[in-house]
């Protein structure tokens, strides 16, 4: 049901002809629709943008007084002092908080489904309307949300031992 109802069988025939736009068009979905799509992804950049600014000034903010007048003692100048001593230690400590934000900015991904571009929710939705398969589409839905999370966690922990900004006890 779920290979009749995503049209995989249709988008399977174009890859092996050779036709590049059924897979374009499962990837990115009715191209039509796509001023919907950009208008989406820009309400979505305005939105999250305030939430990682606000993130990268608190991180830059956090680098303690003390830490820019000894790179002032040492006589770097100040793009030196924000490329040398702030910027390294401001990155290690927004590095979570940004992923955090990320990660609730692929679950807030779903509200641009209302206006009609194609991706996860929208599918869903498409799929229970033709199949009445209603509990299976939603939770096969909620697994593959809950799949990306957890790969997107685990990517940002790795980053986050690698960069040293791990909490410490």
């Amino acid at each position: 049901q779920l290979r009749v109802a995503l049209n995989i069988e249709g988008w399977e025939r174009g890859i092996a002809c050779g036709d590049s736009a059924g897979v374009w068009g499962f990837l990115f979905g009715d191209m039509r629709l796509f001023p919907s799509m950009i208008s989406g992804v820009l309400v979505l950049a305005l939105f999250e943008s305030a939430f990682v600014g606000e993130i990268v000034r608190a991180g830059i903010e956090s680098v303690g007084r003390g830490q820019r007048e000894a790179a002032g003692s040492l006589g770097l100048s100040r793009l030196d002092e924000l490329r040398f001593v702030v910027l390294p230690q401001a990155t290690r400590r927004v590095l979570p908080p940004l992923a955090n934000q990320f990660i609730i900015l692929v679950k807030d991904s779903s509200i641009i489904s209302l206006i009609s571009v194609q991706e996860l929710t929208y599918k869903t939705v498409e799929l229970v309307s033709s199949t009445r398969a209603i509990f299976e589409a939603w939770l096969t839905t909620a697994a593959l949300y809950f799949g990306l999370c957890l790969c997107l966690s685990l990517l940002f922990r790795r980053l986050e031992r690698s960069s040293g900004s791990e909490m410490r006890a």
